[in-house]
C-alpha cells in the first residue's frame, strides 16, 4: 500500500484548514500541519481536524514546507515503517480542491512519474481565483521555463504530489516565495519524469497574503524569476 503524507503550509488559515483536512482523501497516512508563525485559531482547529500540526515560527513559505519534511525525516528515522513513499504539499487557503489528491497522485502510484503538479487551468477556474498578477506571473515563469529549457510546464501550481526518494534528492533550499519554481526547475536539470493534471481552482477564504498585497506579488515575482534566471545561467 502507498504511503503518503500531506504537507500544508498555514498561515491565519482558522476558517478554512478544517475544511481542507476533512476534504483530504481517507488514503493519505498523515497530514502535516506546518503554522507559519499563525496568530489565530489554525493550530487548534487543525488538531481537532485531526492533522499533526508543527509550528515555524521563521515567515516564509519554504521554510514551512521545510519543517514538514524535517518531520517527516525525522519520524522515518524513528520509524522505517512511516516513511512515505509520496509527499503531497497543498495550501491551506481552501482553493485547491483536497479530493482531486487522489488523480495527483495517480501518475506517479500507475505510471511511477516522479513529478506532477496541479495545474490550475482556465476552464477549471473559477472567476476571481486568481488575480491578474497570479495568471501573468504563471504565463512569464513557465514561458521562461520553456525558453531556457524546454519545459512543458503550464502552471506553478502549489497541489502537487512528488516521490518521497526525488524529494530528498532535490535538496531544496528557498524559504519564500521561490520554493515552488525552485521544484520544478531541479526537477527539470536533474532530467526527471513529470506530468501536469488538470484541478478545479476557487475563490480562496479569507485573502491571499502573497498574490493579495502588492509588495507581496512584487516579492514572489521576483524571486520566481531570481531562480529561473539563475539555473538558465548554469545551463
Amino acid at each position: 500500500m502507498t504511503n503518503i503524507k500531506v504537507i500544508i503550509p498555514a498561515y491565519n488559515e482558522a476558517d478554512s484548514i478544517t475544511h481542507v483536512i476533512n476534504d483530504i482523501p481517507d488514503t493519505v497516512n498523515e497530514i502535516i500541519v506546518v503554522s507559519n508563525n499563525s496568530t489565530d485559531n489554525t493550530e487548534v482547529n487543525a488538531k481537532k481536524a485531526g492533522a499533526t500540526v508543527l509550528v515555524e515560527t521563521r515567515k516564509g513559505y519554504g521554510y514551512a514546507c521545510l519543517k514538514g519534511m524535517e518531520y517527516i525525516a525525522a519520524t522515518a528515522l524513528n520509524n522505517p515503517n512511516k516513511k512515505p513513499d509520496i509527499v503531497v504539499f497543498l495550501d491551506g487557503d481552501y482553493s485547491d480542491y483536497p479530493e482531486e489528491l487522489t488523480k495527483i497522485v495517480t501518475p506517479i502510484i500507475n505510471d511511477n512519474i516522479d513529478f506532477v503538479i496541479g495545474a490550475r487551468v482556465k476552464r477549471l477556474r473559477e472567476q476571481g481565483s486568481m488575480t491578474y498578477p497570479q495568471i501573468f506571473g504563471n504565463w512569464l515563469a513557465t514561458t521562461l521555463m520553456t525558453l531556457f529549457f524546454r519545459a512543458k510546464f503550464s502552471d506553478l501550481g502549489p497541489f502537487r504530489a512528488i516521490k518521497y526518494k526525488t524529494l530528498l534528492g532535490l535538496k531544496m533550499e528557498d524559504k519564500t516565495y521561490g520554493w515552488t519554481v525552485e521544484m520544478q526547475l531541479k526537477v527539470l536539470k536533474q532530467k526527471l519524469t513529470y506530468t501536469e493534471i488538470p484541478v478545479n481552482y476557487r475563490n480562496r477564504i479569507g485573502v491571499s497574503k502573497v498574490s493579495g498585497t502588492l509588495k507581496g506579488a512584487i516579492f514572489a515575482g521576483l524571486k520566481i524569476l531570481g531562480w529561473i534566471f539563475k539555473y538558465s545561467i548554469k545551463k
